[in-house]
C-alpha cells in the first residue's frame, strides 16, 4: 500500500521464521527445531496456488513464495481484525472520538505545550475546545524549529522519527512531526483495513503474483539535531521482508535518480509476464510511468533481449553488478513485448500482463485527471482502487467500497480527533466547529484534526463533503484544498469546478487529449502578459493538437461561465478579464514534478 510500517513485523517475523525452517529442511539443511504444522500447510497451499495460476517460478525461490504467502496471510488476518474493530467503533463514534482525544492529551501532558494548555486537567471534548484555540501552521512553527535544533518534550513526549515536509500544494511547504504512533495507526487502521476491502472486492489479489510498485527513494537532509527532514514515506528497501512482494529488486530502490529508478521499475516489471498489481501512492506517478514506457520501450525490450541494463543509466558499479546478475537473455519475452508495443498503447497494460488484477493508487482530488486518463488509455479494462484519504498529518479515512466509481472515504475515528468547520464560516474570526455526530449529509466542511504528532484543532485546509454515514460515522468526498481556490474578485472557483469546465472545453477541441494543467490568478504575473484586469492564466499540456485558435481558447472561458454563475457575473461586468490559455511542451509538468522531488 502507500506505506509499510515496521510494526507489523513483530507479528509476521515468528511466522516467517517458521516458514524459513521448512525451506531449510527442503534444501537439505537441518533446522533448529521441527517446523510447526501451519508452516507445512503453508508449503502445500503455496505449491497448489502456483500450480493453479500456472505461475512461472523459475526466478522465484520457494522461500520467496512462502514468505509472500505468509505476509499475505498475516496482513489478511490483521485486516479482518481491524475491520471488525472499525465496524464496532462506527457504532459509538462520540465515545471513541473522546477516548482518542484524551489519549493524545494524556500522553503529551508533561510536555512544554501540554503544561501550557493544562492537558492533565481536561476531562472531555468541551473542556478541550474551551481552552485550546483553532490553529494553523504558524502556531507551531517556532516550536518545531526548536525541536529540529534538538530541544525535547516541547510538543510531543518522544523524539520524532522524521520532520515531515508537506507538499506545499496550497502554499509554502510546512515541516511537521512524524512519530511511531502516526506510522502504526496508518498501517493498522489504514493499510490492513484497505487490504481486507481490496481482497474482498478483488479476490484475485490474494494470489502469489508480484506487484510492481512505482516508488522513488526520497532524499533526506538532517536537522541540527540530526533528525531526518523529508517527505513522509519509507522505501520498501528498508523493509527487506516485503521485497518478495515486488518485481523491482532491492538494489534498484537505492538508485538516487528518479528517471533511472523508473527505468528499472519498468524493466523488471516487463520481465515478469505475471504481474498482478500496479501500485503507487498516486495515479499521477503511474501515468508518468506509462508515458516513460511509451517513450523508451525499444530500449527496454533490447535490454530484456540481451540480458543487460542500458549503459545510459548512471548506476554505481556495485549496484549495476547486482542488478545485472538478475538479468538473463530472454529473446522470447522480448519478442512478445515488441509485438504488444507495435500494436499501440491503448490497453497496453492488460496485454503486457494478462493476469493484471488491479491498479492500486489514489485517484481522487488532484489525481482524478490521471486516473481518468489511465482508465481511458494505458490501463483500459483494469480495475482501480483508491484506498486512502491521508495527508502528512496522518491517516484520515479509508475507502471501503473499492468497486464504486465515486471515491468515498469513511473517517477513521481512532486515527484523528476530527472537527468540522462549515464552508459558510471559513473566514470567520471565531468560528464554531461541529463534531462527527453533528455534521449533516450534503454539506461541505473544512477538516480540523488533532493527531498523534502534536497538532491540536489544526486546520489542514481540506474541504470535504459529507455524502453519507456508515452507522454513526461520516463518509466524505474530497472537494478541494482551501488554498487552491481561484478568487480574484470573490468568485471562489474550486479546483473541482475548474477541472469540470476544462474537461468540457477540451471535449470541444477536435483530437485534443488533456495531459495536465495549471491555473494561476493573474496577480502572480502582473502586467507581463498584457492587460491589467484580474484574470486566470491557464497552462495546458495536451496530446493530439499543437496549437489552439483564439476561438478554441475562448471556449474554456465560456465553459467556466456556464458552470459558475458568480464567475459569469464578474466577466459580464468586466471585473474579471478574459482567461489566457497557454500550451506547454510535452513532458513539461513531469519535469516540474521531478524538480519538486529533487528539492527535498
Amino acid at each position: 500500500m502507500l506505506q509499510m510500517s515496521s510494526s507489523w513485523f513483530r507479528v509476521a517475523l515468528p511466522l516467517c521464521f517458521a516458514v524459513l525452517s521448512v525451506a531449510l529442511a527442503i534444501s537439505g539443511k537441518t533446522p533448529a527445531m521441527p517446523p510447526p504444522l501451519p508452516a507445512v500447510i503453508g508449503v502445500c497451499s503455496v505449491a497448489g496456488m502456483a500450480l493453479i495460476l500456472k505461475i512461472k517460478v523459475e526466478n522465484r525461490t520457494l522461500s520467496s513464495l512462502l514468505s509472500q504467502h505468509v505476509a499475505v496471510k498475516v496482513v489478511g488476518w490483521l485486516g479482518r481484525r481491524q475491520r471488525r474493530k472499525l465496524e464496532a467503533d462506527t457504532l459509538k463514534v462520540k465515545e471513541i472520538q473522546q477516548e482518542t482525544l484524551l489519549k493524545r492529551l494524556r500522553k503529551n501532558a508533561d510536555t512544554y505545550y501540554g503544561r501550557q494548555y493544562d492537558f492533565s486537567s481536561i476531562k472531555d471534548i468541551k473542556e478541550f475546545q474551551a481552552c485550546h484555540p483553532i490553529t494553523t501552521y504558524t502556531h507551531y512553527q517556532d516550536l518545531i524549529n526548536r525541536i529540529a535544533a534538538g530541544e525535547e518534550k516541547l510538543i510531543i513526549a518522544e523524539k520524532p522519527l522524521i520532520l515531515a515536509m508537506t507538499s506545499g500544494t496550497s502554499g509554502s511547504s510546512a515541516m511537521l512531526l512524524s512519530t511511531k504512533d502516526t506510522n502504526t495507526e496508518f498501517f493498522l487502521q489504514g493499510v490492513t483495513v484497505c487490504l481486507d476491502a481490496m481482497q474482498q472486492a478483488f479476490p484475485e489479489t490474494k494470489s502469489l503474483q508480484r506487484t510492481t510498485k512505482f516508488f522513488y527513494t526520497p532524499t533526506f537532509r538532517q536537522s541540527e539535531a540530526r533528525i531526518p527532514i523529508g517527505p513522509n514515506s519509507s522505501t520498501p528497501a528498508s523493509s527487506r521482508h516485503i521485497l518478495n512482494l515486488y518485481t523491482t529488486p532491492a538494489p534498484a530502490f537505492e538508485v538516487p535518480s528518479e528517471k533511472d529508478t523508473l527505468y528499472l521499475h519498468l524493466l523488471f516489471a516487463l520481465k515478469d509476464p505475471n504481474v498482478g498489481t500496479l501500485e503507487s501512492n498516486f495515479a499521477s506517478t503511474v501515468f508518468y510511468a506509462f508515458s516513460a514506457l511509451q517513450e523508451r520501450w525499444q530500449e527496454l525490450v533490447e535490454d530484456i533481449e540481451r540480458g543487460k541494463i542500458s549503459t545510459a543509466l548512471s548506476l554505481e558499479p556495485k549496484v549495476r553488478a547486482k542488478l545485472e546478475a538478475l538479468m538473463k537473455p530472454d529473446p522470447q519475452r522480448a519478442a512478445q513485448l515488441r509485438a504488444h508495443f507495435q500494436d499501440g498503447f491503448r490497453g497496453i497494460a492488460k496485454r503486457l500482463w494478462p493476469q493484471l488484477n488491479l491498479v492500486l493508487a489514489v485517484d481522487s482530488g488532484s489525481n482524478q485527471i490521471y486516473g481518468e486518463m489511465l482508465r481511458e488509455s494505458y490501463c483500459k479494462g483494469v480495475p482501480f482502487y483508491s484506498p486512502f484519504y491521508a495527508a502528512t498529518e496522518g491517516l484520515i479515512g479509508v475507502n471501503l467500497w473499492p468497486q464504486e466509481s465515486e471515491r468515498r472515504y469513511l473517517l477513521c475515528p481512532r486515527s484523528m480527533f476530527c472537527e468540522f468547520l462549515p464552508e459558510s464560516s471559513l473566514d470567520e474570526e471565531a468560528p464554531h466547529t461541529l463534531l462527527m455526530e453533528e455534521v449533516k449529509e450534503g454539506e461541505n466542511y473544512e477538516l480540523l484534526v488533532t493527531n498523534a504528532s502534536g497538532l491540536y484543532r489544526y486546520r489542514i485546509g481540506d474541504i470535504v463533503k459529507v455524502v453519507g454515514f456508515h452507522n454513526q460515522c461520516p463518509i466524505v468526498e474530497f472537494q478541494y484544498r482551501r488554498g487552491q481556490m481561484l478568487n480574484v474578485r470573490g468568485e471562489k472557483v474550486s479546483e473541482a469546478l475548474f477541472l469540470s469546465a476544462l474537461k468540457k472545453a477540451v471535449a470541444q477541441w477536435p483530437g485534443a487529449q488533456l495531459v495536465d494543467y495549471c491555473c494561476a490568478e493573474s496577480g502572480i504575473l502582473g502586467d507581463t502578459i498584457g492587460g491589467s484586469d484580474p484574470h486566470y492564466q491557464v497552462f495546458l499540456e495536451l496530446k493530439g493538437v499543437r496549437r489552439l485558435t483564439e476561438e478554441q481558447r475562448h471556449k474554456l472561458d465560456i465553459s467556466l461561465q456556464q458552470d459558475s454563475a458568480v464567475y459569469k457575473s464578474f466577466r459580464i461586468k468586466g471585473s474579471i478579464g478574459p482567461m489566457r490559455v497557454q500550451l506547454v511542451a510535452e513532458g513539461a509538468f513531469n519535469k516540474l514534478h521531478c524538480a519538486d522531488l529533487a528539492s527535498f
